[in-house]
């Protein structure tokens, strides 16, 4: 859990769970496996184990101890739906993020589908609280299944991270998404971005902000 994030678009990261398992190309070259992989058999780091996956009772509590209300990402170095994790731990992180509500709580995810059907069942006639935010990572088009799953779930924020960016992703729907983060790849072999797909992405939100205030849309 870090106080502080170097991450844009959040205030703070919280880490319940580490580690992780790839699946697709977007993980080929992910940041914070390397970062993990470099502390593996240190005793008494936090990433002691490496990149395997942990679940840490002892951090569930942690976002009670933060007084001023922060914007948290939830999981920054592991997937909140990890096929791996134990469903009565996923509850007990979802009891946390709903009992202190002072803080806006960003999770996301690569595992769509299973975060459909866990929402699906967790708020079944309901929606999700609205202080907890849910997104789905997007690479490139042969991804936006994602993107349909997020829709399909039962909550008031939705957001995008099409980080890292490999590839055009097409038309892209937009219906009931709230925010599009959207960046390269960086470190030892980063794969290059180009611009063209960024501007696809920009044009199809403009198309979108247009028709919510009421211009007509020409695109």
């Amino acid at each position: 859990m870090a106080d502080k994030s170097s991450i844009e678009w959040t205030d703070a990261t919280w880490n319940p769970v580490t580690g992780c398992t790839k699946i697709t190309k977007g993980c080929d070259n992910c940041h914070v496996e390397r970062f993990a992989e470099r502390w593996r058999g240190i005793r008494g780091h936090s990433c002691e184990q490496g990149f395997d996956l942990r679940l840490w009772s002892s951090r569930l509590e942690q976002p009670a101890q933060w007084r001023r209300p922060r914007m948290i990402f939830v999981n920054s170095m592991s997937d909140p739906f990890h096929k791996g994790m134990d469903r009565a731990f996923i509850d007990r992180v979802f009891d946390t993020m709903e009992a202190v509500d002072r803080h806006v709580y960003q999770v996301l995810t690569k595992r769509s589908s299973l975060m459909r059907g866990y929402l699906l069942e967790r708020y079944s006639g309901r929606l999700a609280p609205e202080h907890i935010w849910f997104g789905v990572s997007v690479e490139d088009r042969t991804a936006i299944s994602r993107i349909r799953h997020l829709q399909d779930t039962p909550v008031s924020i939705r957001f995008l991270s099409i980080e890292p960016l490999l590839g055009p992703v097409g038309e892209i729907g937009l219906e009931g998404i709230s925010r599009v983060i959207v960046g390269g790849e960086s470190g030892p072999n980063a794969r290059p971005m180009q611009p063209e797909w960024v501007h696809e992405i920009r044009d199809r939100c403009k198309v979108k902000i247009d028709v919510l205030r009421g211009y007509p849309d020409y695109h």
